[in-house]
């Protein structure tokens, strides 16, 4: 029999002082002890958070049993409890087949791991860019700011046809939309307001259609303005955001690991490697994958009841230590398959093929270019971004030279 569930907790957050790189401790302490812990959501309502990786896979990848849609799920992030509210069209990842399915299929032939190596060149181009106005500053510099920031920014854009002028108010548009400090109120007007300006953008592409995703799906006669918006500003707001965080944090872990950076700089090969790893190891994701249980359903002998909101922890399961050996140590040379910092099942990120392609580029040409890369500032110096659906890095200041 299902053993009756205990008192609630909070939903961990706090992160360890001086150890920027790892999730809250209490996840790994809830991962020994209680796997499938009951919680208290955002909006004091009941849940369930999961931390080991098999657990969060098998929730993941049943949606049957545990749906996406959007009235049934409560969220565990402060800023986003509005969630809990029917999807509005376009909304895929609100959405469960038959219409998720239709809707992905619109996106899926966008971003084929063929069709992201062919882009290699022009974001190739993009970095470089970006490195030389970097190299022009007197050291030391912030890399979110010159570095991070601007690189999924301007590829993103240009592949979804923002024009270049327009890149710096669609990002402070995405940073309010994304941020957690907000209220229920503040949320819902930075949603409205990047909306009416992704809205904008769809109708000028449809007036006047250009070589790019957002005209590509504009075209298409079955999808409306609606549903080309919110499909639209769900591919503008994480191709940037979670790219950005990694860049920067990811930077920053490396220059942690002298030993990591040196394997890598000693064998360019490793590069491939080298991002699966610091997506396992860093999973900026902080939830934001919540599930519903369409019915009764014993996880580790918990009885999860239909309607109850599960969090699958991301960073948690990338943590694992029944999946990964020694997951806590960055080893850029180990086996990563199986790792969920992109989520997995049917709402698995769209863009990650793209994610992949800009890291690999920008990783090997920031250490190429400057080879004395180091931190500015002293480690515990460097000031983190907590406040966000992906966690990440406030600055990152750096040298060379």
């Amino acid at each position: 029999m299902p053993e009756t569930a205990p008192a609630r907790r909070a939903i961990p957050r706090e992160r360890t002082q001086g150890c920027p790189f790892d999730p809250p401790a209490a996840l790994r302490e809830l991962q020994d002890k209680d796997p499938v812990c009951p919680v208290v959501m955002a909006d004091g309502s009941s849940g369930w958070l999961l931390t080991r990786h098999e657990d969060v896979r098998a929730v993941l990848g049943d949606y049957q049993r545990f749906t996406s849609r959007g009235e049934l799920r409560n969220s565990a992030l402060d800023g986003q409890v509005t969630a809990a509210r029917p999807a509005k069209p376009g909304e895929i990842n609100s959405v469960d087949p038959p219409e998720h399915t239709r809707l992905r299929r619109k996106l899926s032939g966008m971003f084929t791991t063929s069709r992201m190596t062919q882009l290699t060149e022009r974001i190739t181009a993009i970095v470089d860019d970006v490195l030389d106005a970097m190299d022009r500053f007197a050291p030391p510099v912030d890399l979110v700011q010159e570095f991070a920031q601007p690189i999924p920014s301007l590829v993103i854009c240009e592949l979804m046809g923002v024009e270049y002028a327009e890149r710096d108010v669609f990002q402070e548009k995405t940073t309010n939309m994304l941020a957690l400090s907000a209220t229920p109120e503040q949320y819902l007007a930075a949603l409205d307001d990047i909306y009416a300006y992704v809205t904008d953008l769809v109708e000028r592409k449809r007036a006047h259609p250009t070589d790019d995703i957002l005209s590509n799906l504009a075209a298409e006669e079955e999808l409306t303005t609606e549903e080309v918006s919110r499909m639209g500003l769900a591919l503008l707001a994480a191709g940037h955001e979670t790219t950005a965080h990694m860049l920067a944090l990811g930077t920053f872990a490396l220059l942690r690991s002298p030993d990591q950076l040196a394997a890598l700089r000693a064998d360019p090969a490793l590069i491939t490697g080298a991002v699966e790893e610091l997506l396992r190891y860093l999973t900026i994701a902080q939830y934001g994958a919540e599930r519903a249980a369409t019915g009764d359903v014993e996880i580790r002998s918990r009885l999860i009841r239909k309607g109850d909101v599960v969090v699958p922890a991301l960073m948690a399961a990338n943590r694992d230590p029944h999946r990964f050996d020694e997951p806590d140590v960055l080893d850029i040379t180990r086996r990563t398959a199986g790792h969920m910092a992109f989520g997995f099942g049917i709402h698995q990120c769209l863009g990650q093929q793209l994610a992949r392609v800009e890291l690999r580029i920008a990783y090997r040409a920031l250490f190429d270019r400057f080879p004395t890369l180091r931190l500015a500032v002293p480690p515990d110096k460097v000031p983190l971004r907590t406040d966000s659906v992906t966690y990440g890095l406030a600055a990152l200041p750096v040298a060379w030279g």
